[in-house]
């Protein structure tokens, strides 16, 4: 065949093409009017969570999808209450003043973008309100909507917010804080049972004073960033750490109390430093969570603490760090599975410490120590470690308590009715994050745990109430750390 032949087949064949190409286009460019034509959504309602009166929220979206073989026309998009709505959407980067769009081409199975964002106008009330609207769609006269909701809540606002005289915050309504809230020496702050404080991007609770925070089971007091989406779509931001700074207790004759406080998702949880050797602050934590922060959950350097009925949980350094003082821990749960988190929370994963880490190195204060009917462990092989230049004036008393740690031979003195680390331990209903399974972090004993029955019973009958409310001396047989194993139809 020759080069002018094969030329001309190739040309021909291009034309061909070509004439079937635009046929084609020419189909599916026309609209189609037919009734029976729907669009579909990403999804029938869209959720946001709390939104702070004033300060709206983040911008969510939804697709909006033509399932079809034919190119239709929506003749309208619009907020059920139009101009009036507390909703502002924006269809495909178009905005409207009325929140109404007009006359939109969807080509067949093809898509489009809605973005929705929601802003709250101060309220009478401080109980959280209801807000909900629609987005209404009106496709060949076929009238469809996705539905939005929202809860409003008024808050106080406090920025740089200084405290020079003794005073409390109340549960009325949440704080949202802007920069440090600084509490000034010999000044006391009381935080109110049910009081809840929202901290914005670096913003900490400084205490130069002392703290306050007496929650109670039915209305624990809350600390945490401020975000209330979703950083995925599935995934809100209080599950990342570093979202706000922490609690820094620096008063070197501060007396503090932490009585059922949830605290979660920052820099450091609970920072307690005092540098004069003539003075010894104290802290006491009970029946509190301290959880997911990126740095520590608890340092203590030259100070009193005494740990009760407590879990201090997943953090990207050490989880305990304890440097002079006496520190005294009962009945806690200490549990670092930082870096088995979901690579896509955490910003970066465990940095290989231990989940307690007790240091005699630099100590300004002579130290003490105890851990009655403990837990200690994460997901390294070592989460208990004692590092000492002092060991004749160390003193240390570990019983009843389970260590993730390989038995030391021979084993010191200060341990008694340990039990120690073994590779086929399966210790609590779970240690990891699943967006699968929406499975998150339970620090109660497995069934099958080595944590159960090893509690000193004596102890236990001093703390009868677990964290989550259950009786540690139902079976007689109390667990260590700071849960009790229920069974399924028990659990609360």
């Amino acid at each position: 065949m020759s080069q002018k032949t094969t030329n001309t087949i190739f040309f021909a064949l291009i034309g061909l093409f070509l004439s079937s190409f635009v046929f084609h286009s020419c189909i599916d460019e026309k609209i189609s009017s037919d009734p029976s034509l729907r669009l579909s959504f990403s999804k029938d309602t869209l959720l946001f969570d709390t939104v702070f009166t004033t300060i709206g929220s983040s911008t969510s979206k939804i697709m909006v999808y033509n399932p079809n073989k034919k190119n239709v026309n929506i003749s309208a998009i619009g907020l059920g209450m139009g101009a009036e709505s507390p909703y502002r959407i924006n269809v495909d980067g178009e905005q409207s003043s009325n929140n109404q769009f007009t006359n939109i081409e969807l080509r067949a199975n093809d898509s489009l973008f809605i973005f929705v964002e929601v802003k709250v106008d101060p309220q009478a009330s401080n109980a959280p309100v209801f807000i909900k609207d629609s987005i209404v769609f009106l496709t060949n006269n076929n009238q469809q909507d996705v539905k939005l909701i929202a809860y409003g809540q008024d808050m106080t606002i406090l920025k740089n917010h200084k405290i020079l005289s003794d005073s409390t915050l109340t549960d009325e309504k949440p704080y949202l804080i802007y920069g440090d809230m600084v509490v000034d020496s010999a000044k006391t702050l009381t935080l109110q049972a049910g009081c809840r404080l929202y901290f914005h991007d670096r913003a900490s609770l400084v205490v130069y004073g002392n703290l306050i925070a007496e929650g109670t089971r039915e209305k624990p007091i809350l600390l945490r960033g401020d975000r209330t989406d979703k950083i995925f779509e599935d995934i809100p931001y209080n599950l990342v750490s570093n979202q706000w700074g922490g609690v820094l207790l620096l008063s070197k004759e501060g007396n503090h109390s932490f009585n059922f406080v949830r605290m979660n998702s920052g820099y450091v949880g609970i920072f307690f430093s005092n540098n004069d050797r003539n003075f010894r602050p104290k802290l006491k934590i009970e029946n509190s969570r301290i959880h997911n922060f990126l740095k520590y959950g608890l340092v203590v350097q030259n100070g009193d603490v005494l740990v009760e009925n407590s879990e201090i949980s997943n953090t990207g350094a050490y989880s305990v760090y304890l440097n002079g003082g006496k520190h005294r821990f009962i009945h806690s749960t200490i549990a670092n599975y930082f870096n088995s988190t979901d690579v896509r929370i955490q910003p970066s994963g465990k940095e290989g410490n231990a989940a307690v880490m007790i240091m005699e190195l630099n100590r300004i204060i002579p130290m003490e120590t105890e851990f009655l009917n403990c837990v200690v462990a994460g997901s390294g092989n070592s989460e208990f470690e004692i590092l000492s230049r002092f060991e004749p004036e160390y003193h240390g008393i570990f019983s009843h308590s389970y260590f993730k740690k390989e038995k030391p031979d021979p084993i010191p003195a200060m341990f008694s009715n340990i039990t120690w680390y073994s590779p086929k331990d399966t210790l609590f209903q779970n240690t990891f994050f699943s967006l699968k399974k929406l499975e998150y972090y339970n620090f109660m004993p497995d069934s099958i745990s080595p944590i159960r029955d090893i509690a000193d019973k004596e102890i236990s009958e001093l703390y009868p109430i677990d964290l989550n409310g259950n009786n540690r001396l139902e079976d007689g047989k109390p667990d260590a750390g700071a849960y009790e194993w229920q069974p399924f139809n028990k659990r609360k």
